[in-house]
């Protein structure tokens, strides 16, 4: 949730979940000591995160904005044998 200082108005909603997802919801809410509209805060908080950060920087490749590397180099290194393997991306989307 917000962790700053500054006071944020509220807004409540009607949230319509299947019975078992929201047990499953409310003992995940319960092992973080938290409530369940906490932790749906702060789930919904990181997606906009997300979003935004996709909408400023572009798809993200998990390498920082750092190449070490050019394309020229991993046609060369593929096509003769001799790739290394340095070249190592993560899914963006994985915790």
């Amino acid at each position: 949730m917000n962790k700053g200082k500054q006071k944020v108005e509220m807004q409540n909603i009607t949230l319509s979940l299947p019975k078992g997802l929201l047990q499953k919801i409310k003992h995940i809410a319960i092992d973080r000591q938290t409530s369940v509209s906490s932790l749906l805060t702060e789930t919904l908080e990181e997606i906009v995160r997300k979003e935004n950060s996709y909408d400023k920087k572009g798809f993200n490749l998990g390498t920082e904005g750092e190449l070490t590397w050019r394309r020229e180099d991993l046609y060369r290194d593929l096509n003769s044998g001799q790739y290394s393997g340095k070249v190592k991306v993560q899914n963006p989307f994985s915790k």
